[in-house]
């Protein structure tokens, strides 16, 4: 299969990627860094979250984030609203794009959302029904899709019964998410080679961690099978408090420098997206965990 001529990326940063930080981040920092990724010509930038700050205490201010970005034409800012509570907030806030999420393995909807799989897509329909009536998108995930740190390996075939779930009760678009970051190539295009049986492909996205170093590798061969939506996060910001050991989302630079290297078009500047990336990285006292960022720097000092 001939590779896609345009890639969209999901920036996942502000949201997945400092989820899981330590230490408060500042509502102006947080705006600073949407602005910045804006700036950098992301099209779609996942902001925050409308979720209790007791689960997730990074999440709080989402809506006043939401008050102070500067909105670029042409720029989707969306927000994760696990529940209908969650989507009336976000709607509140003037979000005109959401996502939910429900996960492949039954020991981690447990561990993540204290319910089923079954019951976590049921707490979706009233949100879906709302979201129709006002005219707001939903987009959603499915995580662990490349293994579960509690169940291990999960069947292609579950995935895409999730999937199928999401997308017929109205998502317009599902991502694939491997949360651990253990998947393979192989294991890839198996994976899409199942779920894109019922789902279109333009209909699906994949979402990499990079814990086992695959991420970049994963997403070639979603390219290779006509995948062409993928989430990142700049710096290699992120993880998931609910799976331990799971390092960050890739980076979305070096998905960035795949990309150029095939002649792939996204709108992204480089180097703005390497300045986001730094800026964000200095704020939270930590390195940059994109391999393209630090090169490009370290060439930049000599």
């Amino acid at each position: 299969m001939n590779l896609p001529k345009q890639v969209r990326l999901v920036e996942v940063g502000p949201r997945d990627g400092l989820q899981n930080e330590k230490q408060p981040i500042s509502v102006a920092d947080k705006v600073r860094l949407v602005d910045d990724l804006s700036a950098a010509g992301l099209s779609y930038i996942e902001v925050g979250s409308f979720v209790s700050p007791k689960w997730v205490p990074q999440m709080a201010g989402s809506a006043e984030v939401f008050a102070q970005i500067q909105q670029q034409p042409g720029v989707t800012y969306a927000a994760l609203t696990p529940n209908l509570r969650g989507f009336e907030a976000a709607l509140e806030a003037g979000v005109k794009e959401v996502a939910v999420f429900a996960a492949a393995s039954e020991a981690f909807s447990q561990k993540n959302i204290n319910c089923s799989i079954a019951e976590s897509l049921e707490r979706f329909v009233p949100l879906m029904v709302a979201a129709k009536q006002h005219g707001v998108r939903v987009r959603g995930y499915v995580s662990c899709v490349l293994g579960c740190p509690y169940d291990g390996s999960v069947a292609p075939e579950q995935i895409a019964l999730v999937a199928r779930e999401l997308f017929a009760m109205g998502c317009y678009e599902v991502s694939l998410g491997d949360t651990i970051g253990a998947g393979t190539a192989g294991d890839t295009r198996r994976l899409f080679e199942v779920v894109g049986r019922d789902i279109p492909r333009e209909k699906l996205a994949g979402h990499f961690h990079d814990t086992y170093g695959q991420a970049l590798a994963n997403i070639y061969a979603s390219l290779l099978e006509g995948i062409s939506v993928f989430d990142s996060s700049v710096a290699g910001l992120g993880g998931c408090p609910y799976a331990k050991g799971a390092t960050g989302n890739v980076a979305t630079e070096d998905v960035l420098y795949l990309l150029n290297g095939l002649g792939i078009e996204t709108g992204i500047d480089m180097d703005k997206l390497i300045s986001a990336g730094q800026r964000i990285c200095t704020v939270l006292d930590k390195p940059n965990g994109s391999r393209v960022a630090r090169a490009t720097l370290a060439r930049q000092l000599r």
